[in-house]
C-alpha cells in the first residue's frame, strides 16, 4: 500500500478548517491542519507535504508573511503554496500573493469542484514527482551496481589475463626443468650405446658403473622432484592436499634429511643442533619435504658459505625447525613475495627452480595448523623459521 500524501492547511478560524478537511477527505490524502503560522511552521519542519493551502488574512502571521518564511528555507522551497483569501481579486493584492511564492489563488466562497480539481492536480504532482525520485535513486543504485560489476568483469579479465601468462610460464619452466635432466640422461644413454656397439666392455668398470648410476639417480630425482611439486600445487589449489599425522621426532626427521645432503653437497658445511623430545602429531614426510625445500634453498642460493640447521622449542612450546644461510639474503619488500607461487626474485634468475618450494611449504606447515617465517637483510643471509604444534615438553609436564 503507497504511503498517503500529505496535505497542510492553515487556517486561523477552526470552523474554516474542519470544512476544508471534509471537502478534501480522502483515503490517499493524510490532512494535517493549523490556526496560525507559528504552528505551520512547527508542521512543516516534522512533515514533507505535497501541497499547502494558506488563508491570507489571519492575526499575527499573515499567509504572505508565513509563504515568505516557506520559501526562505531549503527544506521547504519547492512546496506549492495555493492561498485562500476573501478579499476583492485585485490585480496588486494577486500580484503580491505571486510574489510571494503562490501557484494559485482560492477565493472564499469556495468552489468545492474547483478545490478539488486544484488539490488534485497537486497531489498528482507530487507523486510523479516522488516517483521520480525513486526511479532516480533506483537508477543510482544500477549505475553503480554496473560499476561494480564492470569492476569486477575488469578484475576477472586481468585476474585471467595473469592466469594465462601464468600458465604459459608454468609450461615453459616446467618444459625447461624436465628437458634439462631428460637431455642428460639421452645423451649418457647415446654415449654408453656407443662404447657397446664398439664392444667396449672394458670401459663399464665398477667405478665408472657407480658414477653412471650416481648421475641417472639425480636425474631421476630432478624429475620426481618436478612431478611431485606440480601435483602438491594441482591439490593444493582444488583443496585436496592430504594430511597424515602421526607421533613423529622432528629432531630423527632432520637428521636423517640433514645427513643426506651432507652426502650429495660435500663442499659445503653443513651443521644441525637438535634438541631431544621436539615430538608431535605431523606427517613426516610432509614437513621432511619443507625441510628439503629450506635447504634446498639455502644451499643454492648461500654462495658456498656454511647452512645451519636448529630444532628447538620456542618460547611458546611450539616445534621450531630453523634454517640459516649466509647468503645474498631477500630485500624487506620482496620477503612476502618469496611465499608466492612460481616467485623468484631477480638475484636468483639463473638459478634452477621454478619458484614452488616456499609455496608448496607454506601450505604444508598451514595445513599443520603451524607458520613459517623468513628473516633477511640482503648480503647477510636469510633464516626460514617454521613453528608447528608439539606435544607438551618435559617441564610444562
Amino acid at each position: 500500500m503507497s504511503e498517503a500524501v500529505k496535505i497542510l492547511l492553515v487556517d486561523d478560524l477552526p470552523e474554516n478548517l474542519v470544512a476544508l478537511e471534509a471537502l478534501l477527505r480522502d483515503n490517499q490524502l493524510a490532512i494535517y491542519t493549523a490556526t496560525s503560522g507559528e504552528e505551520a511552521l512547527s508542521l512543516l519542519l516534522e512533515h514533507e507535504f505535497a501541497l499547502a493551502l494558506l488563508d491570507v488574512q489571519m492575526p499575527g502571521m499573515s499567509g504572505f508573511e508565513l509563504a515568505e518564511l516557506i520559501r526562505g528555507s531549503s527544506r521547504t522551497s519547492h512546496l506549492p503554496i495555493v492561498f485562500v483569501s476573501a478579499a476583492d481579486r485585485e490585480q496588486s493584492y494577486t500580484f503580491r500573493g505571486y510574489e510571494n511564492g503562490a501557484v494559485d489563488f482560492l477565493y472564499k466562497p469556495l468552489d468545492h469542484h474547483a478545490v478539488k480539481s486544484k488539490v488534485r492536480v497537486f497531489v498528482e504532482l507530487h507523486a510523479k514527482s516522488r516517483e521520480l525520485r525513486q526511479q532516480l535513486v533506483e537508477l543510482e543504485a544500477a549505475r553503480a551496481e554496473q560499476e561494480g560489476l564492470l569492476a569486477a568483469l575488469q578484475a576477472a579479465q586481468a585476474d585471467l589475463q595473469r592466469a594465462l601468462k601464468m600458465r604459459d610460464e608454468f609450461m615453459s619452466m616446467v618444459t625447461h626443468e624436465l628437458r634439462t635432466p631428460l637431455g642428460v640422461m639421452a645423451l649418457e644413454v647415446e654415449l654408453r650405446q656407443r662404447r657397446l656397439d664398439r664392444g667396449d666392455l672394458a670401459y663399464f668398470n665398477g667405478e665408472r658403473l657407480q658414477s653412471m648410476l650416481a648421475k641417472d639417480s639425480r636425474q631421476v630425482r630432478s624429475m620426481t622432484r618436478l612431478i611431485e611439486d606440480m601435483l602438491d600445487i594441482a591439490r593444493i589449489q582444488h583443496g585436496k592436499l592430504s594430511i597424515r599425522p602421526r607421533h613423529a621426532d622432528l629432531g630423527e626427521l632432520a637428521r636423517a634429511i640433514v645427513a643426506d645432503f651432507t652426502a650429495l653437497y660435500r663442499d659445503v658445511p653443513l651443521g644441525l643442533e637438535a634438541q631431544d623430545g621436539i615430538v608431535g602429531e605431523w606427517d613426516d614426510s610432509r614437513i621432511g619435504q619443507v625441510l628439503v625445500n629450506l635447504l634446498s634453498n639455502a644451499l643454492r642460493y648461500g654462495e658456498g658459505r656454511p647452512v645451519r640447521v636448529d630444532v628447538d622449542r620456542a618460547p611458546d612450546g611450539m616445534a621450531r625447525l630453523t634454517v640459516t644461510d649466509q647468503g645474498m639474503g631477500i630485500p624487506l619488500a620482496d620477503q612476502r613475495k618469496v611465499f608466492e607461487q612460481f616467485e623468484r626474485l631477480p638475484a636468483a634468475a639463473q638459478s634452477p627452480g621454478m619458484g614452488l618450494g616456499l609455496y608448496i611449504s607454506q601450505h604444508f606447515v598451514q595445513a599443520h595448523g603451524g607458520s613459517i617465517q623468513v628473516h633477511s637483510e640482503p648480503g647477510a643471509g636469510a633464516r626460514f623459521t617454521v613453528l608447528l604444534p608439539a606435544a607438551p615438553g618435559p617441564s610444562a609436564a
